[in-house]
């Protein structure tokens, strides 16, 4: 493990036909996948290559094995490892890994999932026959289970159909983030993504569309593991399930608040605030209802957001002041998943 680049490095990104990329390693609490992560990554075909292996503050060991992994590494790629003091998330996790690096394009790596050997490759000539127009380039993923066993072709929305603003604001894709990979230039653009976000993969592809495009290469060139962080997690009490619940409102607001502040960047502001409007009345609504430090209060927030339909509201109003309603049904959902297993 290194933190200086090879002679091979230093003389490959000298020429303009092979520029320098980088792959942005993310791992939290992945001691077992990482090793596999890493070990995929370390065999890249493609040169110049970095490769920043980061923990966000992991309570396992992921960082003793990222360590191990590294060890004694003196293969061609430039690589690093480092570690957060404390957790930050995924939005400020990648970019602090974006300010770090040194490449033109920017590999996305989740630390449970495994990238082909020739994934660097691959979307670096496809980068270039598109004359680096491409801001962002998501390729197909192959689904992978726990056991690393390898099943169908997972094939995300087709990207090059998004060629402006109206196009996203029709629909928006569905996207697996680990599979991506982005210019510089988007970072240089709309700056580091705001804390706090959940997920990187809306915001990411958001900036492209409004920048030089985003495109679909259509080959599985990344490995996604089942049961990884990006799962659904499933609720064993009340209490459980309402964390969850504020913890995905608090990304979505996150979310929301940088999708307006890079439409405010690329001079559709106005045209994002009203297509966000209706999801951002019901993102406040749930924070306000959660916040609310009485019973008058949360009645006063059921009765007056009018913006937010009445299903909604009586739902999070009870959540908020009798959570006990829901326990039977949480109790009964259980005890079928559990004669099921």
């Amino acid at each position: 493990m290194t933190d200086s680049p090879s002679p091979s490095i230093t003389a490959a990104a000298s020429d303009p036909a092979r520029p320098l990329v980088s792959i942005l390693l993310i791992a939290y609490n992945q001691e077992k996948p990482i090793v596999d992560a890493i070990r995929s990554a370390l065999a890249q075909t493609y040169q110049p290559l970095e490769i920043l292996v980061s923990d966000d503050a992991s309570s396992d060991g992921t960082f003793a094995a990222i360590e191990a992994t590294l060890a004694g590494y003196t293969g061609p790629h430039r690589v690093s490892a480092r570690r957060n003091a404390t957790n930050q998330g995924i939005s400020t996790h990648l970019s602090q890994l974006a300010q770090l690096a040194q490449g033109e394009l920017l590999f996305v790596a989740a630390g449970d999932d495994m990238s082909a050997p020739n994934r660097c490759e691959r979307v670096v000539d496809f980068w270039l026959a598109h004359e680096r127009r491409p801001d962002l380039i998501a390729t197909d993923l192959a689904d992978m289970d726990e056991a690393g066993h390898v099943h169908e072709r997972m094939a995300p929305t087709e990207l090059d159909t998004y060629r402006s603003f109206d196009d996203w604001l029709v629909r928006r894709p569905w996207l697996i983030g680990a599979a991506h990979t982005w210019s510089r230039r988007l970072f240089e653009r709309f700056g580091p993504m705001l804390p706090g976000a959940a997920a990187e993969d809306q915001i990411m592809v958001l900036r492209a569309i409004l920048s030089g495009g985003a495109m679909s290469l259509r080959e599985p060139l990344v490995r996604y593991r089942r049961g990884g962080l990006s799962r659904k997690r499933r609720y064993g009490s009340v209490a459980e399930l309402i964390a969850r619940m504020r913890q995905s409102n608090r990304y979505g607001l996150a979310e929301l608040a940088q999708l307006q502040r890079d439409a405010e960047v690329a001079g559709v502001g106005e045209r994002m605030r009203a297509a966000l409007a209706p999801k951002l009345a019901r993102e406040r609504f749930i924070h306000d209802m959660f916040e609310a430090r009485s019973g008058g209060e949360r009645v006063a927030l059921l009765l007056k957001s009018a913006g937010v339909k009445p299903g909604l509201r009586v739902r999070m109003f009870l959540y908020a002041s009798c959570p006990a309603v829901y326990a039977p049904g949480i109790w009964l959902k259980r005890k079928v998943r559990g004669e099921r297993g």
